[in-house]
């Protein structure tokens, strides 16, 4: 549960189990595929400054995405935003080149995200702005939603 203040919150599912072949049904593919047809947004979390250097964070990034097209094309074009995690581990002055590169070959790989946040869970930098924008998307897609389906706050 994610208080943004004190009447407004909402529900954040981690799904860290969603792996190459999941739309196969690979490790707990189709359990956690169908989870996420439940939700009004997805974020997209990706470790900007993986710890293994021979990680390939845009090609995992694809995969993921080509995973979600494979199982279900609605939830392929569900509003997806792109997270770029571990800001706290790049220097401040290459930061903004790290990110223009990561984002350059994530758009020609996958597609340009609606949104893309860059925060460090660790330290908090640029969380605040990324829990706020998820509130106000949902608040905004809950006013648009018939009644019934209002009460699934994911």
């Amino acid at each position: 549960m994610v208080r943004v203040d004190e009447n407004r919150s909402f529900v954040v599912a981690d799904i860290p189990g969603l792996i190459e072949g999941a739309a196969e049904g690979a490790g707990l593919g189709h359990q956690f595929l169908r989870h996420l047809q439940r939700t009004r947004l997805l974020l997209h979390l990706v470790d900007l400054a993986p710890l293994d250097e021979g990680a390939d964070p845009v090609g995992d990034a694809r995969a993921i995405v080509e995973e979600l097209r494979k199982y279900d094309e609605a939830l392929h074009t569900k509003t997806r935003w792109l997270v770029l995690n571990k800001a706290d581990l790049i220097a401040p002055e290459d930061r903004e080149d790290k990110v223009r590169a990561f984002l350059s070959a994530y758009t020609r790989a996958v597609a340009a995200p609606e949104k893309s946040f860059i925060i460090s869970a660790l330290t908090g930098e640029g969380c605040r702005a990324l829990t706020y924008a998820i509130m106000e998307h949902l608040q905004h897609h809950a006013r648009a939603e018939p009644v019934e389906a209002a009460e699934d706050t994911e």
